[in-house]
């Protein structure tokens, strides 16, 4: 099987907001076509974050123009949004190939993709059409055969109170869970802006929900 990982930026619904009110989401587009001179993209986004930002996000999503459908169910969004012209990552996408995990979405707008087809020749050509969009920044990651041992399917995670869920996606984002660690629990604690203990008992309930769910 071929992989490819890359990060993308581009003038984004998702993106430019997760800048604009430091969020991060975790997409996935469901479907896209091509009908009268637009495109079509069908997706869904969870949308995390501290809960004033994620509302103004939401509140600011309503607005744009550029989407025909929409429907939230508390962070998590799905719509379908029309475009006239092209720096639309997903209109490139063949339904030979697929999603090994979501993409996310830093606070920065960075989009990070992974993608996978039986054949190289479907992917070049993803990878080729979004190059030679100028509206569309590309960086390749990695693009090599492997044997896929994990795909992800969307499924319902354990609900986590707003301390639990700050705090394990600042050990996600910081670097936490990497090796070596980028980060240690009383940097957390200083960014959450708590003590090292109160940061240390956020994090044991949130992964004491969430382990249990990838055994």
């Amino acid at each position: 099987m071929w992989i490819v990982k890359l990060k993308i930026k581009h003038n984004c619904t998702i993106g430019n907001r997760c800048k604009k009110f430091e969020c991060i989401s975790f997409s996935l587009s469901l479907n896209s076509w091509y009908e009268k001179n637009s495109y079509y993209i069908s997706q869904r986004h969870t949308i995390e974050g501290n809960k004033e930002n994620v509302d103004r996000f939401l509140k600011d999503l309503k607005k744009d123009k550029r989407i025909i459908n929409l429907e939230m169910s508390k962070n998590t969004v799905f719509f379908i949004e029309k475009r006239k012209k092209g720096g639309i990552p997903s209109s490139y996408y063949n339904p030979r190939m697929f999603f090994v995990k979501p993409i996310f979405v830093d606070r920065k707008g960075v989009e990070y993709w992974e993608m996978a087809a039986w054949k190289k020749e479907v992917l070049m050509k993803f990878v080729s059409g979004l190059k030679s969009e100028k509206d569309i920044k590309l960086t390749l990651e990695k693009f090599q055969n492997v044997k896929l041992d994990t795909i992800y399917f969307p499924k319902i995670m354990p609900k986590l109170s707003e301390k639990q869920k700050e705090a394990y996606q600042l050990a996600v984002e910081e670097g936490y869970y990497t090796f070596p660690r980028k980060s240690d629990l009383g940097d957390l604690a200083k960014l959450m802006k708590v003590s090292v203990s109160t940061f240390q008992e956020h994090l044991r309930k949130a992964e004491e929900k969430i382990m249990p769910s990838y055994v």
